[in-house]
């Protein structure tokens, strides 16, 4: 049992990694694309292309796999621990966390739309500002798991 777990665990975290990957470089393209590609443009075309290669190569996969994953883990986790863990402090962090990743995660998909119709709904300055708020939810959530504070 263990080396499978040890396995699950290691698939979840380099799902993770990739998930944080995509959801980092998709707010950086918009933020370039905003600033040097005009609606309709050849350029425009390209940004386009480009986007919607990180959501179906990296962020759809990724955000599915880490989810299959994680929910096979608290599964496992409740087998061994009994299901209290999930009422644990580090544990509602993480999965506090997690709803925010994956709602950030449906909001700069669904952006995508407003770049295909030629809209720029927010500014480059906002896509930057914004684009380390993944990083930042998993420094939270890394560090709630490893320590697991507020255990007795």
């Amino acid at each position: 049992m263990t080396g499978a777990y040890n396995l699950l665990i290691g698939l979840h975290i380099i799902c993770v990694i990739a998930w944080m990957a995509g959801l980092m470089m998709l707010p950086r393209l918009y933020a370039y694309h905003t600033e040097t590609a005009a609606p309709g443009s050849e350029f425009d075309a390209h940004f386009t292309r480009w986007e919607g290669k990180v959501i179906k190569i990296i962020l759809r996969p990724a955000l599915v796999l880490v989810w299959a994953l994680g929910l096979s883990l608290i599964y496992v986790d409740s087998q061994i621990r009994g299901a209290g863990f999930l009422a644990e402090p580090w544990m509602l962090t993480k999965l506090t966390g997690i709803v925010f990743v994956t709602g950030w995660h449906a909001f700069i998909s669904n952006a995508h739309k407003g770049f295909l119709a030629g809209r720029r709904d927010r500014t480059a300055k906002f896509w930057r500002m914004t684009n380390e708020l993944p990083f930042l939810a998993a420094i939270v959530m890394v560090l709630a798991v490893t320590t697991k504070f507020g255990n007795h």
